[in-house]
């Protein structure tokens, strides 16, 4: 019977691994091409039609929500997804930011000094190291500076001028024709983030025009990779930095009330906004402090730890978070959709797409960090991660070469099937019983049968 058991769960268990793994042999090199579509909120996914994108998941998986890092910008989270860090450890705090010691000021359009950088190691300059592998990136923040004295060895300086159709053009280019192999590369577009501060996410008729032309480009992404014979064998990742929220102008957080300029200094601005206290902090945290409802006010030290936002020198002393929804005002500058507020909000959740030889087919799941693509990059391309805040295991169910069951989903397994093993052995030791019960009645028809003998004869 202990035998019996033995058989069944292994059976058991070899059937769940199969359907788990999948088809995990592909003997090309593995090969990965990251694309971003800034400011892709999660649920542009349900309320647009995007034809094109939809194709590609079915073909793939789906992540529904990916939960992005705190600030919820782009800077900060772009450069987490390629270093599986928080940005309290990876260093890009904010797209604005301020360096105490060294006078140092970053901003999108002055961001090329390594300074900023060199607290990480990316996926591209690890894959760069590698012996035979190269890198190749369009417009990727960072990837045209040279972190740790590496660049990728193609890129494309950022100029936001340049079309999709030329990014696209030089990535799939470099991918199908350089030596030696291109086996990471990166690819950003600006869309619909742009649109999305313009119009506000809630505007549908003008958002469904902005995502139908991002849905063309990745129509075009999936033509392009089909004609050079590239889409077999390349794994490809869709995903995007952060969401948006509807804002109003009925939703107005003004500090100039509360505070005179001329004590601080503002290093980044709404809805996140970083302070430098030029006097008494304490007196400038007071008056922030009592503001605004709609506002929560933090000391560095007192940043709620489920951001991860507080362990880095560039990150100034005072935080202003505006409720979801709210602008702080510090000019006449005003944005119908925003983000940047607080990472629990689903508003500020992008979604990931996949497809390729390493991801399962027509799986959907709902939610990793933004953090766990580090790790699963590195595991389809064979890279030693840095240490990094990622968790592999979150991503395990959408890979084919992993068994992704959960531990208490496979306990789960288990107690079933010990509960029927159990069930079935019951049964049989009952038939068994009934089988070997001797027959009364027929004992007596028997006994019968001899007692009348004498009285017949």
């Amino acid at each position: 019977m202990v035998s019996t058991m033995k058989l069944v769960l292994t059976l058991l268990f070899s059937g769940i691994i199969t359907n788990c793994r999948g088809n995990s042999t592909y003997n090309l090199m593995p090969r990965l091409l990251l694309v971003s579509f800034d400011g892709f909120r999660a649920d542009y996914l349900k309320k647009y039609e995007l034809p094109h994108l939809r194709n590609f998941i079915e073909e793939g998986v789906l992540v529904e929500h990916v939960k992005n890092v705190f600030i919820t910008k782009t800077f900060p989270n772009h450069y987490s997804i390629v270093t599986g860090l928080y940005e309290e450890n990876h260093g890009i705090v904010a797209n604005s930011m301020f360096d105490a010691d060294t006078q140092k000021i970053f901003s999108e359009s002055k961001d090329k000094d390594p300074f900023w950088w060199n607290e990480a190691t990316p996926i591209w300059v690890t894959n760069q190291l590698e012996e035979n592998k190269t890198s190749a990136a369009a417009m990727w923040p960072g990837t045209d500076v040279a972190i740790h004295n590496t660049t990728p060895a193609y890129f494309m300086n950022y100029n936001p001028s340049v079309t999709f159709d030329e990014r696209l053009g030089n990535i799939t280019k470099w991918l199908n024709s350089s030596d030696p192999l291109v086996t990471f590369a990166t690819l950003y577009w600006e869309e619909p983030d742009a649109s999305g501060h313009k119009y506000g996410p809630e505007d549908k008729e003008k958002m469904s025009a902005v995502l139908k032309e991002v849905d063309n480009h990745i129509g075009c992404l999936v033509s392009k990779l089909k004609t050079l014979g590239l889409w077999e064998d390349l794994n490809v990742i869709i995903t995007s930095d952060h969401g948006m929220t509807q804002c109003s102008k009925d939703k107005l957080i003004k500090l100039d009330p509360c505070i005179d300029r001329s004590n601080y200094s503002i290093v980044d601005t709404t809805p996140v906004a970083a302070i430098l206290p030029k006097e008494n902090q304490t007196d400038v945290f007071k008056k922030l402090e009592k503001c605004n409802p709609h506002m929560k006010v933090y000391l560095k030290d007192d940043i709620p730890g489920r951001f991860h936002y507080q362990h880095n020198g560039r990150i100034q002393p005072i935080l202003l978070v505006a409720d979801e929804g709210w602008t702080i005002m510090f000019d006449e500058s005003f944005k119908l959709g925003d983000h940047g507020y607080d990472n629990a909000l689903p508003s500020m959740h992008p979604f990931l797409a996949a497809h390729g030889p390493a991801f399962h087919k027509g799986y959907k799941h709902n939610t990793i960090n933004i953090v766990d693509i580090y790790p699963m990059m590195c595991h389809i391309l064979g890279l030693k991660p840095h240490p990094n805040n990622g968790t592999f295991s979150n991503t395990k169910c959408l890979l084919a070469d992993q068994w992704c069951i959960k531990l208490p989903e496979a306990i789960g397994i288990v107690i079933g099937a010990l509960l029927v093993l159990t069930t079935l052995t019951c049964l049989i030791i009952i038939m068994k019983n009934k089988l070997s019960v001797p027959r009364p009645f027929s004992r007596l028809q028997l006994q019968e049968e001899d007692d009348d003998d004498p009285l017949i004869g």
